[in-house]
């Protein structure tokens, strides 16, 4: 029989921008904390943990899961692993964490995503010959030819355009953002795991940000009518996020409230249209379910451009009170391989007993992300 995996406890660091107040940590140091305040939240010995998986997409090599997992003070004897599938790393850490939990390969896994842009490496191309010179690049191919493999930001701006959404609705979308994460930024404080001694304890990103001032933002990719800015892109940022898992059998002596992960997906699509892969995907996962979108409290959705989460949203009927009801991307910051994780700590804060909007949460939420390549991943979980 299948085993069923239960998120029993879920926690982040503050999401800084890049330079910002993170600037001076790698991504294993990020992480570190946010593991070890997991097990402690969840009153488990170390050694209980049967393997770490955490999601980063700007490493230069090395296993940052591994240095992570030691930092924290988990056993050698435990086995870490870093998955990398860019914005979706985060994500799909925690759901090949659950499958391991279903399959009956551990009992207790930390799932999660780190990421540091600040402390990223440079990145340059071997030189083929002695005469040549290295060529420094600032991403790698996402998809061979003869696929289309644009700019994500290029491929957003198309959509906008294509789609005829003006500057002003996505401005107004960043500002819905930014309100509703200073709204949910009381006691937040309390919520974050802190990196050192002098580490933010709030999300430094996020600000009373006005219609106008959206507006005054300069267009980055697109036209003037529907182009993408600053105030509608997600800024590169710094963090960690992680959630323990276990068996819904090991978790029933925690004496913990959990949510219990009632279904999972990652997909392909469209390299060139990844924005929309979240679309199909939802559907997939909703129908395999049986649910509709308004069955749902809440929906996290990754705001990694404002056009993006806007067209999704639209297209999957979103409740726009429940989407993102503590704020999204665009009010925190984009630390990529983490952001995954990062929805699906802000989807059990959400669900296990934090009130925003007057409404106290029910049911079962979902947290979907794309990410370059046409890849996306979802989760549902439920109260158990």
């Amino acid at each position: 029989m299948t085993r069923r995996a239960v998120i029993v406890a879920a926690r982040r660091t503050a999401i800084a921008p890049r330079g910002g107040a993170l600037a001076s940590f790698q991504a294993d140091e990020l992480a570190a904390p946010v593991l070890a305040r997991l097990i402690e939240d969840a009153g488990l010995a170390a050694d209980m943990v049967d393997q770490v998986i955490l999601g980063n997409a700007l490493y230069g090599g090395g296993n940052p899961a591994r240095l992570a997992a030691l930092r924290a003070g988990i056993p050698a004897s435990v086995p870490a692993l870093t998955v990398d599938t860019q914005c979706c790393s985060g994500l799909d850490a925690i759901i090949l964490g659950a499958r391991m939990i279903e399959a009956g390969a551990a009992a207790c896994v930390l799932a999660g995503g780190t990421e540091s842009f600040s402390r990223s490496p440079i990145r340059m191309h071997r030189p083929r010959t002695g005469e040549d010179q290295p060529v420094a690049y600032s991403r790698p191919a996402f998809a061979p030819p003869p696929f289309a493999d644009p700019d994500l930001a290029e491929a957003a701006a198309g959509l906008a355009d294509r789609l005829g959404i003006p500057r002003q609705a996505q401005a107004e979308f960043a500002v819905q953002s930014h309100a509703k994460a200073a709204a949910a930024a009381q006691g937040l404080g309390e919520r974050l795991v802190p990196v050192g001694t002098s580490g933010p304890d709030r999300d430094s990103f996020t600000r009373a940000l006005c219609f106008k001032a959206a507006m005054r933002a300069p267009v980055l990719a697109g036209t003037p009518e529907t182009g993408l800015s600053a105030a509608t892109i997600a800024c590169e940022a710094d963090g960690a996020a992680a959630v323990l898992l276990m068996s819904e059998e090991a978790a029933r002596g925690i004496g913990r409230r959990c949510l219990r992960i009632s279904g999972a997906l990652s997909c392909g699509g469209d390299p060139a249209d990844p924005a929309l892969v979240p679309v199909a995907l939802a559907g997939r996962l909703f129908g395999d379910l049986g649910i509709a979108a308004d069955d749902l409290a809440a929906v996290e959705l990754m705001e990694a451009y404002a056009v993006q989460a806007m067209v999704t949203a639209d297209r999957l009927g979103l409740d726009p009170l429940g989407l993102n009801p503590l704020g999204g991307a665009l009010a925190r910051g984009h630390p990529i391989g983490a952001s995954g994780a990062v929805l699906a700590v802000q989807l059990v804060e959400r669900l296990l007993g934090l009130d925003v909007n007057g409404r106290h949460p029910h049911l079962g939420g979902a947290a979907l992300i794309a990410a370059a390549g046409g890849l996306g991943a979802g989760l549902v979980v439920e109260a158990v």
